[in-house]
């Protein structure tokens, strides 16, 4: 069993068995927060198997799975009521520990700084700068709204893509402005062209050139 010190109040760690609650009793934990869902693995035992082997040792338990990769605003709300309603210290696992560190993550991005969540759940292993900007979003994350917004995108300019633009605007009504920094283009979205242009946002020059 691999423990995992994120703050006084909380550990994470990957997997347990119901063997492991008495040495976490011993540890002094007083709930556990299961966040993997029940059959995920072929040798995982269940929940309930653990909830059993807690309460029996006069730890509390709560069930929040939470499907690996896809950790919702509402899990995250979810996990700190029940860090804060729960006794601690608090035991939460997955299969690696990292969804319950995610999980801790989010549900403090609006009480601690982000530097603090980052070192806090660096110091027990787990790299969340992949949720860093979701952090800085208040929970939200990068693909939830765009950065941008254009009409149309092309991908792959430099001065052919754009030779290739401009002969196909002619026809299109559409006007091309080029200057030596800025390029804008903008478009009826007439026709099958539609989806390979145009913007009257102004873009910097080293966005287009990339």
């Amino acid at each position: 069993m691999q423990l995992n010190k994120i703050t006084d109040a909380l550990t994470v760690s990957p997997q347990i068995t119901a063997d492991d609650i008495p040495a976490l009793k011993e540890a002094g934990f007083r709930s556990i927060v299961c966040n993997r869902p029940d059959g995920e693995g072929a040798d995982q035992p269940t929940h309930e198997e653990i909830e059993a082997a807690a309460r029996a040792a006069g730890i509390e338990m709560r069930y929040l799975p939470v499907q690996s990769g896809l950790v919702q605003d509402a899990d995250a709300a979810s996990f700190g009521a029940a860090l804060r309603e729960l006794p601690g210290p608090v035991l939460a696992y997955c299969r690696s520990g990292t969804r319950s560190a995610t999980l801790w993550s989010l549900s403090q991005s609006r009480t601690l700084p982000m530097a603090e969540i980052l070192g806090a759940t660096k110091a027990a292993g787990y790299d969340m700068n992949g949720v860093a900007r979701r952090i800085a979003n208040g929970g939200k994350t990068p693909t939830d709204t765009g950065d941008a917004k254009f009409d149309v995108v092309i991908v792959g300019g430099g001065a052919g893509g754009i030779s290739v633009a401009a002969s196909r605007c002619a026809s299109r009504a559409c006007r091309l402005r080029l200057s030596t920094r800025p390029i804008s283009i903008t478009t009826s979205r007439a026709g099958p062209w539609s989806a390979a242009v145009f913007s009257t946002r102004r873009i910097p020059q080293r966005q287009w050139d990339r």
